[in-house]
This record gives C-alpha cells, sequence and structure tokens, in this order.
C-alpha cells in the first residue's frame, strides 16, 4: 500500500514505479522512480484529470510544497497532480558520488548516464502515465528543463498529452550548446551590470573578495576550494526574481576581523558552500551541456572554452584595470570538477560525457509544425538562463502554442507568482485570454 497522509489542504500520496534503466531494453536492468500525488483535502475521491509536474534541472527531484504553496494550490483546483522525480533525482534510483561507482569506472558510469537525458525522461513519463491514469493522456506542466522535456514530448509521444504548460522551458530546437552560451554570455554581462546599477556598493565589495580568492584560494569550511572563478559563478542567483537582493546581502557579510586580518566571514562562507556545492544535484553538474547536445557534436566543455570569447570575464584584467568584475550564471564549467568535493570522483566520468558526439536528436520540428496538443509558454523577456531569442523561434514552429511574454518576472515565475503564471497559461489554452 502508498502510504497516504495530509497537510493543510492537501491529501498526499507517495508512489513508486519500476521502469527500465534503457527503454530500448524493456528486459533489461530496472530502476525506481518516486513520485508525489497530491490532491485537495475537499477533493479527495473526485474524478479529476492529471497534471504530472517536470521541475527544473537537470538533476533537481520536484518541489517539496507545504500545502498549497505556490503554484500548486492553483493547480490543485483543477487536477490531481503528480510531482515526478525524474530518474536518478530525489527519492528516485539516485546517482551520485556515493552509488555511481557501484556501475563500475568512469567509462561504465558515464554510459550509465547517457540514460538520463529528457528522452528517457518523457519514455518513463509514458510508462507511468499508462499505470496512473490508465491511459489516458495527461497535462504536463515544465519548468524550465521540465519544458525541454515537455518539448520533447510533444515531438515524440503527443498522443499522451490533453494540454502542455511550458514555464521558461522552450529550448533551441537545433543550437549545439556553444551558440547556447555565446548567447547567454552577454545576458550574465548585463545582469551583473544591472546589479552594479541597482547595489553600487556592491562592485567594491566583489572586488575586495575576488582580490581575496586570487591570492587565499581558500577551502571554505564546507571543503568547496574557493576559486575566483568559484566567487564569480554566484552570479547564477541573478537569475531568480529576488537573486540580486540575496547576492547583495551575502557580499555585505562576507569579511570579518580577526587576529590574523580580514577574513571570509563564516556566514559567507555557509551561504556560499550551499549555492555552489552540487552534492544534492550532481547530475546538473554531470548533464547540464548534455540536455543541449544532439547532431553529432561533441559539447567538448562548451561553457568554459566559449567564456574565452568574451574578456570581459576575465577577473584577473578586471581588477588590473579597475573594471567591475562579472558574474557568470549557468554555466557549468569543468574546474567545478575540481573545486567542489561532490563533484571530484566523477570527473572523469564528466570528461567522458563532455566528449561524447552520438547523442540521438532530441526534437522533431515536423512533428511539432504539426502539433494539434494544446500548448501554452510564458517566456520571461530577459532570461538569465533560457535564451529567450531561442525560445521565441521554437515558439513559432510548434503548431497551435500560444506564448505569454513578460517582463515581470525572472526565470523563477512559476514560484515566484503565486498562482498567476499557471493560472494564465491555463486561461491561454482554454481560449479563455
Amino acid at each position: 500500500m502508498s502510504p497516504t497522509y495530509r497537510q493543510p489542504g492537501v491529501v498526499l500520496t507517495d508512489r513508486r514505479f519500476s521502469v527500465p534503466l534503457d527503454h530500448e531494453d524493456p528486459a533489461g536492468e530496472r530502476i525506481e522512480l518516486f513520485a508525489r500525488e497530491c490532491v485537495a483535502a475537499a477533493r479527495q475521491d473526485a474524478e479529476l484529470p492529471w497534471l504530472v509536474y517536470l521541475q527544473g534541472g537537470p538533476g533537481f527531484g520536484a518541489h517539496r510544497f507545504s500545502g498549497k504553496q505556490a503554484w500548486l494550490g492553483r493547480a490543485l483546483r483543477d487536477y490531481r497532480v503528480l510531482l515526478l522525480d525524474q530518474r536518478g533525482t530525489g527519492a528516485s534510483t539516485p546517482a551520485n558520488r556515493q552509488t555511481l561507482p557501484l556501475r563500475g569506472g568512469p567509462r561504465e558510469q558515464a554510459a550509465y548516464l547517457g540514460h538520463f537525458r529528457a528522452d528517457a525522461i518523457v519514455r518513463d513519463c509514458e510508462a507511468v502515465r499508462r499505470e496512473v491514469t490508465g491511459g489516458a493522456p495527461w497535462t504536463v506542466l515544465g519548468q524550465s528543463f521540465g519544458g525541454f522535456c515537455a518539448t520533447h514530448y510533444l515531438s515524440t509521444a503527443p498522443e499522451g498529452l490533453a494540454t502542455a504548460l511550458i514555464t521558461g522551458g522552450l529550448p533551441t530546437l537545433d543550437g549545439h550548446a556553444d551558440d547556447v552560451y555565446r548567447a547567454a554570455y552577454p545576458r550574465m554581462e548585463r545582469k551583473s551590470l544591472a546589479h552594479y546599477a541597482r547595489y553600487p556598493q556592491d562592485a567594491e565589495r566583489a572586488r575586495r573578495v575576488a582580490e581575496y580568492a586570487a591570492e587565499h584560494e581558500p577551502v571554505l569550511n564546507g571543503g568547496y576550494r574557493f576559486t575566483v572563478e568559484a566567487f564569480q559563478s554566484l552570479g547564477i542567483l541573478l537569475g531568480t526574481g529576488d537573486g540580486s537582493h540575496r547576492l547583495h546581502y551575502l557580499l555585505e557579510d562576507a569579511f570579518v576581523r580577526t587576529a590574523s586580518g580580514h577574513e571570509l566571514s563564516d556566514s559567507f562562507q555557509e551561504q556560499a558552500q550551499a549555492l555552489l556545492s552540487y552534492a544534492g544535484h550532481p547530475l546538473y553538474a554531470l548533464l547540464h551541456e548534455a540536455c543541449y547536445a544532439q547532431g553529432g557534436r561533441a559539447t567538448a566543455w562548451s561553457a568554459e572554452r566559449v567564456r574565452g570569447e568574451f574578456p570581459a570575464f576575465d577577473a584577473g584584467k578586471s581588477l588590473a584595470g579597475g573594471e567591475p568584475v562579472l558574474f557568470t550564471g549557468e554555466a557549468v564549467q569543468r574546474w567545478m570538477f575540481d573545486c567542489d568535493p561532490a563533484l571530484r570522483p566523477l570527473r572523469e566520468t564528466a570528461d567522458l560525457l563532455a566528449e561524447r558526439a552520438d547523442w540521438a536528436p532530441l526534437y522533431d520540428a515536423e512533428r511539432l509544425a504539426a502539433n494539434e496538443v494544446p500548448v501554452a509558454a510564458a517566456v520571461y523577456h530577459d532570461d538569465l538562463y533560457v535564451d529567450t531569442a531561442d525560445s521565441l523561434r521554437t515558439a513559432r514552429t510548434i503548431g497551435g502554442l500560444r506564448t505569454w511574454v513578460t517582463d515581470e518576472y525572472e526565470h523563477d515565475g512559476l514560484r515566484a507568482s503565486g498562482d498567476r503564471v499557471l493560472d494564465r497559461l491555463l486561461g491561454l489554452v482554454r481560449g479563455e485570454i
């Protein structure tokens, strides 16, 4: 029996599913998926359509809500919701530095992780859907990378979908990872300069931290090697609605005076370690560039290579020339596997994934153009994580898709807006707007 329990206004049921590791080999090894079923307490026994939520990432389990937080309350007015921990994440069969050695060495680990992209996740969804709904199509809500998965769903199994809702997650259909990062670094620069315009005092604070990291390359209390590049990568905060403010408060508490002089404060170290560590989501680091990989080309550490084309991100030159130190955003780079103790054992595995060139195509533009599934997508006007121009090109390709372009929210608009983003998308697909 699946355990059922309650939170305010919600009845929850934990569910587990067995799926093939390789859907092309259904008789082979199997892995477990975890999902949490949610239904409004007042409608526990009602016949309701299903909505499956696909979290952003890759590599994050579905959000753990308390009651009807954020968008969930709006969804529960109309749906029975399934919060799916995508393969390798959350309470599903884990894939991390502790478990991957069970597969063997780096080559065996890399081969195993080749089954953890959007194509496998969608086939998982189809296996789960048949068990959960009895074969009826369901609605998918895809946030960020979850939107990439939803786009793949529309490309390969649209018969499983009643509706598709996408937030901050319309991917490039054919762009290489290099193209993604060539578009991303100018956005990172804009977001950095906008932060300094909001908080001018932070330019000097950031310089002090960068100078300290360059001189001392300290190891944070949690074991993370804090290089200048690691400091710059804290700019990932700038892609969220409150991220600039969080970065400001982090910088204002960066140093403490000690008997040995000024050092990074324990408070700063604790917060920085939490932001930088991939211990809770290692698949994000291992497969982030692979989620763009197709077309017979290796990613070859794209973000790190392309960064060299943008000299403004060279912190050493910025410090020497009195220029502001720019932050980087959603960019996984090879040095992270040297700095992060949760990633160091997986460095060779990551190199093999970066070298792989035989990734299968993820999207079918012709099938997307012929789409008949009702689809709506929220596109954030200057999204740090997903290029707006790519999203709009893809939106024009998908038949019948209705787009809401907004600058009211950053990439986390689905969570930050309460029920507004989801309500708007539902209105679009239902023809109410």
